[in-house]
């Protein structure tokens, strides 16, 4: 699989145009980093800058004939420019944005992009990490389709559904974390949920509301759940999967439905602990949030000892309350690898 990468006007001066935003590395040094990544997902990149809105415009046309997807991160014409928005809709090959920043949080001309509607992802304010995941996320658009469907009324509740086309069957609802941050989506669960789904499990990866669209509590519980309700209605029986604040929200919904079979993988139990090294935290607490949780004796928590993102003993501390187990060695998101050293316990636990 051949990606191309395009850079647009000014990511020339990466490293040296406002550091604080936008970090140190120069585009040289990104591009390295961008081909480590690619390398370990079995892909092939080739790279591309202008700032010159035309030479994009080529790229992307060019880029169609001997490419199978596009990875942009088109800069200032983000948000001006319907000539590269009009490039992007008129190839047949997918293409992911990517900003370095998150536009969203920034002065309000950048929340608007003409690129999104034409993308199949954007990916906003992860920093050089967002190139990495945006391959990963064409890799598994590749292996496996999914259909988007709205679970409730909101318009962040949607999910991505994936069937193992053998009819019946067990559901798991997969549940993201990223501390409720605007930048972290569901499809840092994607591999996880094709994974399942290749062993013979329909998932349902879900979105839920994140800081920023307020109350983010309980509202994100309470979308947790109607994913639950909603999946029961097309499934034969469910279980829920939570990483990280999605494990906490997942172990919540199972108070409220204690029959619902839970997994929470690297969770958070205890959200005043867990607050003092994620300050972010800070709004779910005061907006009424539960600050620890007693999962029920059927819930499973799997934590990998090496977690420097989750404390392990968010885990630990309820292990008189249900089962736990501690991974030798697995760090915070080695547990959602499908390839990682927690992948046989969780088939194992989910039956």
């Amino acid at each position: 699989m051949r990606i191309a990468v395009i850079h647009g006007p000014n990511l020339n001066l990466l490293g040296t145009r406002q550091p604080e935003i936008y970090g140190s590395e120069t585009l040289a040094d990104l591009e390295r980093r961008i081909e480590t990544w690619a390398a370990k997902l079995g892909l092939q990149t080739t790279f591309a800058q202008s700032n010159d809105e035309g030479s994009l415009v080529s790229a992307i046309q060019d880029a169609a004939t001997d490419h199978d997807a596009i990875v942009i991160n088109p800069g200032a014409f983000t948000h001006t420019s319907v000539a590269i928005a009009d490039a992007v809709a008129s190839v047949p090959i997918p293409t992911v944005e990517v900003h370095l920043s998150d536009i969203r949080q920034r002065e309000e001309w950048r929340s608007v992009s003409r690129i999104a509607p034409v993308a199949v992802k954007q990916i906003s304010g992860r920093g050089p990490v967002g190139y990495r995941d945006a391959m990963r996320h064409l890799v598994n658009r590749r292996k496996m389709a999914s259909t988007v469907v709205s679970y409730g009324p909101g318009p962040e509740n949607i999910a991505d559904l994936r069937s193992h086309g053998r009819g019946g069957g067990r559901m798991v609802v997969l549940v993201h974390g990223g501390l409720w941050l605007a930048p972290w989506e569901r499809d840092t669960m994607e591999t996880l949920a094709v994974a399942l789904t290749s062993v013979g499990y329909d998932t349902l990866n879900i979105e839920y509301r994140l800081l920023g669209k307020r109350p983010v509590w309980p509202a994100s519980g309470h979308d947790v759940e109607m994913a639950i309700r909603y999946a029961s209605t097309i499934s034969d029986g469910v279980s829920v999967v939570g990483h990280s604040a999605g494990g906490y929200l997942a172990l919540w919904a199972q108070t409220r439905q204690p029959a619902i079979p839970t997994v929470g993988l690297g969770p958070i139990t205890d959200l005043e602990s867990a607050q003092l090294h994620h300050h972010s935290l800070n709004e779910v607490i005061t907006s009424g949030a539960p600050t620890q949780l007693s999962p029920e004796k059927t819930a499973i928590l799997i934590h990998g000892s090496d977690d420097e993102i989750i404390d392990p003993e968010q885990s630990v501390r309820v292990g008189d309350d249900c089962r736990v187990e501690v991974v030798p060695g697995a760090g915070h998101f080695d547990i959602i690898k499908p390839e990682g050293p927690s992948w046989e316990l969780l088939v194992d636990v989910l039956g």
